[in-house]
């Protein structure tokens, strides 16, 4: 068991740099969490270096946050528990621990205890050697059942494969290794972690990002998060991301384009219309023709003011944070 210990009599002094930030967000894992924060102290006893544990309590309704709470003060690593306010959705709980976090390197988990802490360490030595910006685990041996989460997730890793150009195979897993100032570059936000290793090939090239075989274990308690309604949510994220990817800077150019291909087809059907009308003298007033390029040009205005709207919103810097914090525990609070 971690004891209970006071700042002053850590292995590090306060003041020195922290090398790496552990980030863990959790909901409703009461009887995961203490087991959880155990291991990873144990796997990173030898690390070396000044290190933190920051635990995001989702809006948890179990004894999760009070059991958390019982560990801050232990010995080794500096502990903070980020408690929001409500349950905002594990993409707020990585963005709150990314913006809080001091490490030159951070590292994620999920807090299930499927992934394996005792793979940081090696996950350590392969970003510095392979010059990585970014790490993804990869559960070769996954441990879930075989219809509602390898199928659903070896259809979802396709097709984000496929579609965002970064050529990982488990972009569901939690236990990833990224350098601080890199992913710090990035916001996630709605249900985009899944789309993490997208965003930073949006900042630095792909093959900076790169993956290694890490451990995987069944579930020991509680009951997971997600089911097979999630690869419909992929998917519809999925759309998004792509728009993100290509038209994020200039998001008029996604919508002007459809605008000026509307308005170029309705301009064709008015030319004919004209045709029709002055040169064999017919009537037009009754024919759908009409009434389609007249919803075509209306269709083309509204593309190109949205895009214009877009752009001005592109630009503004005034984003929300996604999240909303009742209160940050440490071991001084």
């Amino acid at each position: 068991m971690l004891q209970r210990q006071s700042p002053v009599e850590t292995d590090f002094a306060i003041e020195a740099p922290i090398e790496l930030s552990v980030l863990i967000p959790v909901h409703n894992e009461e009887e995961n969490v203490t087991l959880m924060v155990e291991r990873v102290a144990d796997a990173l006893k030898d690390l070396g270096k000044p290190w933190e544990l920051i635990l995001v309590d989702d809006g948890s309704t179990d004894a999760t946050l009070s059991r958390a709470r019982k560990l801050l003060g232990a010995p080794g690593f500096d502990l903070r528990i980020i408690e929001f306010q409500r349950n905002f959705g594990q993409a707020a709980g990585l963005q709150a621990g990314f913006d809080a976090a001091r490490g030159r390197l951070i590292a994620t988990l999920d807090g299930d205890l499927q992934n394996d802490p005792y793979d940081i360490p090696r996950m350590i030595e392969a970003l510095e050697e392979r010059d990585l910006d970014m790490l993804c685990g990869w559960r070769k041996a996954r441990q879930d059942g075989l219809w509602l989460r390898l199928i659903p997730s070896w259809t979802a890793n396709k097709l984000i494969r496929s579609i965002t150009g970064v050529h990982i195979h488990d972009y569901g897993c939690g236990l990833k290794l990224y350098r601080a100032e890199i992913v710090k570059q990035v916001r996630i936000m709605g249900g985009m972690h899944r789309f993490i290793p997208a965003w930073i090939a949006s900042v630095v090239p792909s093959t900076r990002i790169g993956e290694m075989v890490v451990n995987h274990h069944a579930r020991q308690f509680g009951t997971s998060k997600y089911g097979i309604s999630r690869t419909f949510r992929v998917i519809l994220d999925l759309l998004a991301v792509l728009f993100f990817m290509r038209f994020r800077a200039r998001p008029g150019h996604f919508f002007g384009m459809i605008g000026l291909a509307f308005g170029g087809v309705s301009a064709l059907m008015f030319l004919w219309l004209v045709i029709v009308k002055f040169g064999f003298g017919e009537d037009i007033g009754t024919r759908p023709l009409l009434t389609v390029a007249m919803m075509l040009f209306l269709g083309s205005v509204q593309m190109i003011t949205t895009g214009i709207l877009a752009e001005m919103m592109a630009r503004s810097d005034n984003a929300r944070l996604g999240y909303s914090i009742r209160k940050i525990h440490d071991a001084e609070s």
